[in-house]
């Protein structure tokens, strides 16, 4: 049965150590200590192994089930749902996957609404930057290149469609974190097979589209999926 558990209840410095618990119990699965299927020790034994209360290895194992990386059994305890590639951890080095995945939650309704405003408010000219923004995306599959730049870009000129620069200024100011998750999902896409990437840049037309047509819930349902997409694909593992 889920946890119920409100953020706002969570002291600062135990919803840092709950993150740094996160990301100790993800490099366990993804090391291969715990394989799928298999069951977690229970939250006594991790809060023992941990050296951390109880709470703190409760919030963590919600974050990990909220992630589709473990699932809940009632009166059985938490088991392993998937294991990601250790891929993950090399282009993660030093870093937070949990910050990673509490990023692509906020955008994923963020840069939604904002999709939907730009497909309202767009002009010619938002129209020409986000398709060169696209069409230097194409360059850069055609290269084997990661392309976060032109990622970036992508994104930016859309929350510059909106005409409301709240919309840029959270853009500017998640910069830096943005930026860190595009890196590491589209350097994981190019290791799987070229279909994936190119998956990738079907959501991008999917949504260059939606904006063209002036249609707002289909730019919204576009945004929000291609995050949700590249949020779970962080955690496919490559296949052999």
């Amino acid at each position: 049965m889920p946890i119920e558990r409100s953020a706002a209840t969570i002291p600062l410095s135990e919803a840092r150590r709950s993150t740094a618990i996160y990301q100790r119990i993800f490099e366990t699965i993804v090391g291969g200590e715990f394989a799928v299927d298999s069951r977690l020790p229970s939250e006594t034994d991790l809060a023992t192994r941990f050296g951390a209360s109880r709470p703190v290895v409760r919030e963590a194992l919600a974050r990990l089930r909220d992630d589709g990386m473990i699932v809940s059994r009632q009166g059985s305890g938490s088991y392993v749902k998937r294991r990601p590639d250790v891929a993950v951890l090399r282009f993660t080095p030093g870093g937070s996957i949990d910050d990673v995945q509490r990023c692509f939650e906020f955008r994923q309704a963020i840069e939604g609404s904002a999709a939907a405003l730009a497909a309202e408010r767009r002009e010619d000219t938002d129209i020409a930057e986000i398709r060169a923004a696209f069409e230097a995306l194409d360059v850069v599959i055609r290269q084997n290149e990661v392309g976060v730049e032109a990622d970036e870009r992508f994104h930016l000129a859309i929350a510059k469609a909106t005409y409301n620069p709240y919309y840029v200024s959270m853009q500017s100011s998640l910069q830096p974190h943005i930026r860190y998750g595009m890196n590491l999902t589209r350097n994981l896409s190019r290791l799987r097979k070229a279909e994936r990437v190119l998956a990738v840049q079907d959501e991008h037309r999917i949504i260059l589209g939606a904006i063209e047509a002036r249609d707002a819930e289909a730019a919204r349902r576009g945004m929000q999926e291609h995050i949700a997409n590249a949020r779970r694909r962080m955690f496919d593992n490559v296949p052999a």
